[in-house]
């Protein structure tokens, strides 16, 4: 399994006579196909880092590479036809436009990179919602359709190019237990039987600890890296509730 994304002393502040340090000098890399669950305290600059490796922020200096191709610099303007190819979105806030119905969500990606989408794609889209159980909103607007409905409704679009990476950014934080743990397993399930890589930011360890890998962040630097099976579930929980740093 090689790696995806590649992160070398990546720094992230803000302000120009005052700076604020965000980032520091952050060096990771992330398995292709793999589930890695970011987490970490408020203001810990999860969020941030996130949008960097993402192509949605710039960082103030470090090297980023995604699928071997250098983002380091220029500006992330020039790379909304990278983004829209091969990376897919899922936030805790759906954001599906609500004057179209769950279908017309879904094919949104398609309409904006490439125009109307051709018969094979809008099967494609179905075949998606079937697969993750929201057929039957497919003519529902998002004002019709549950959390979860529409959360759903937001992973099939973040799908629908085939993206080889998805990020997510708390995508189970607006949702009640029983079905944010639903909408993970349809998440968990993406990466297994489509080999998508998963990079997910979230604040709950019920639901990081089910990743393959766990990434802390504290202060703007990391905290902890570890392999979730490597350790076993006990260990993991241990070192979740650690708030020590271990490497």
């Amino acid at each position: 399994m090689d790696d995806i994304v590649v992160v070398e002393n990546l720094v992230r502040y803000f302000g120009d006579i005052v700076k604020t340090e965000v980032l520091r000098n952050i060096s990771v890399s992330f398995k292709r196909g793999a589930f890695t669950a970011i987490i970490g305290p408020s203001g810990s600059g999860k969020t941030t880092f996130l949008n960097i490796i993402s192509l949605l922020e710039s960082p103030s200096s470090g090297k980023l590479y995604i699928d071997g191709k250098d983002f380091s610099t220029g500006d992330i303007n020039e790379y909304s036809s990278f983004r829209n190819r091969n990376i897919g979105f899922i936030f805790q806030f759906h954001y599906l436009l609500p004057e179209f119905t769950a279908l017309e969500n879904i094919l949104m990606p398609y309409w904006i990179g490439y125009g109307k989408p051709p018969v094979s794609m809008v099967k494609k889209a179905i075949r998606l919602m079937k697969e993750i159980d929201i057929l039957n909103v497919k003519d529902k607007f998002p004002n019709q359709m549950s959390g979860g409905q529409q959360q759903r409704v937001a992973i099939a679009r973040a799908l629908l190019n085939e993206p080889k990476i998805v990020f997510a950014d708390e995508p189970t934080g607006n949702l009640d237990r029983e079905t944010g743990f639903a909408v993970l397993d349809v998440m968990r399930r993406m990466v297994k039987e489509k080999g998508t890589t998963l990079i997910m930011v979230t604040h709950d360890r019920d639901i990081a600890i089910k990743a393959d890998r766990i990434l802390e962040l504290v202060d703007g630097e990391i905290c902890k890296s570890f392999i979730v099976k490597e350790k076993g579930e006990k260990k993991t929980r241990e070192l979740l509730e650690d708030r020590t740093c271990v490497f």
